[in-house]
């Protein structure tokens, strides 16, 4: 089954944890000239419209990197317990309109605006509620929700995984790179970061 869906797809960056595992705010780390929180939401606006970044912990300083991007910031006030109130809070802030919602990791510096176009792409004409990305083995963001699950992901307590696990047969799968998987969680993930951002076109 094809469809035709012409409405808007907005994004959700979650950019809320406290990087306990890195010793300091990751997000405000840079790579390649720019902090890892400005060229994750540079890349989701590429594409997405419009993009809602869920903040938490050092919200002000994270926001400071977002000046003059067309992104919407709001703080999630139950960051600390965990990702899916982050999920929550982004899904209640989504306009009307929006037909479907993409959810990214701000700490994954090789996800490009090439997939999430190619998320969106696959959703206009697939037919499919969901498109989840898969890294070889691995299910992992960014993954697209079309608004007919947006209530399941809100009763869900904002796990994803229990939406794509239940609706995995009606979803499109969009095959990545093992290496786009890389996420920066401590200190030497920078420097592999930093080699593969200097590999892209």
């Amino acid at each position: 089954m094809s469809t035709n869906r012409v409405g808007a797809v907005a994004g959700i960056l979650l950019a809320a944890g406290s990087s306990a595992r890195m010793g300091r705010n990751k997000l405000l780390l840079e790579l390649g000239g720019e902090t890892v929180i400005r060229r994750a939401a540079r890349r989701a606006v590429a594409v997405l419209d419009p993009v809602i970044v869920v903040l938490g912990h050092e919200a002000n300083l994270v926001r400071q990197e977002l000046v003059g991007l067309p992104c919407r910031t709001i703080v999630n006030p139950e960051h600390a317990s965990g990702i899916h109130s982050s999920v929550q809070t982004g899904i209640a802030a989504l306009p009307a309109d929006a037909e479907a919602a993409v959810v990214l990791l701000a700490d994954m510096p090789l996800v490009t605006p090439t997939m999430i176009a190619r998320l969106v792409e696959t959703f206009r004409t697939s037919g499919a509620p969901l498109v989840i990305s898969e890294y070889g083995d691995a299910v992992a963001p960014p993954h697209l929700y079309g608004r007919t699950l947006f209530p399941e992901l809100v009763e869900s307590g904002g796990c994803g995984r229990q939406v794509i696990r239940r609706h995995r047969a009606r979803g499109a799968m969009m095959s990545w790179p093992a290496s786009a998987l890389i996420d920066l969680d401590e200190p030497a993930d920078c420097e592999l970061v930093e080699a593969l951002l200097a590999e892209e076109p």
